[in-house]
């Protein structure tokens, strides 16, 4: 069995990182995104939402329950606006397809790395057993 240091496993994680980096789906995340930046409608809109949070913030610090609601409503609806905007839909499919592709990446690493630990140690994989539980025979017989 190959020993690895931890400087190589890093080294390896960061040669991981540029080839994901170099996907297709995270080549169109790129693009989707520079248009979500470059659309003046959108900026506005995401504007008047982070100044009405501050205002909401503000209100509930001081209470005032009935203003409160109004500014949340406000937010709502400023976000649903967003929400219709071709580009913006766009957007958060993409994020989405990005967040699975890294998901699958560190669920495959955590399976194949307990995987290679149990069959290392002599375990049981179907088991999700390493060697190293002593299978003695009963402590009842």
């Amino acid at each position: 069995m190959t020993a690895y240091t931890r400087k190589e496993i890093l080294d390896e994680a960061k040669n991981l990182a540029k080839m994901l980096a170099s996907t297709e789906e995270i080549d169109r995340f790129k693009k989707v995104e520079a248009k979500i930046n470059e659309n003046t409608k959108v900026q506005a809109l995401i504007k008047k939402i982070k100044a009405l949070q501050k205002q909401a913030v503000n209100l509930q610090a001081y209470d005032k329950k009935e203003a409160l609601q109004r500014v949340e409503t406000e937010i709502d609806r400023l976000q649903a606006e967003i929400d219709a905007i071709p580009v913006v839909q766009e957007f958060k499919e993409t994020q989405t397809v990005v967040n699975d592709i890294l998901q699958l990446v560190s669920g495959t690493i955590a399976r194949e790395a307990t995987k290679e630990i149990i069959e290392s140690t002599g375990g049981d994989v179907l088991a999700g057993e390493t060697g190293s539980k002593a299978n003695k025979g009963s402590a009842c017989s």
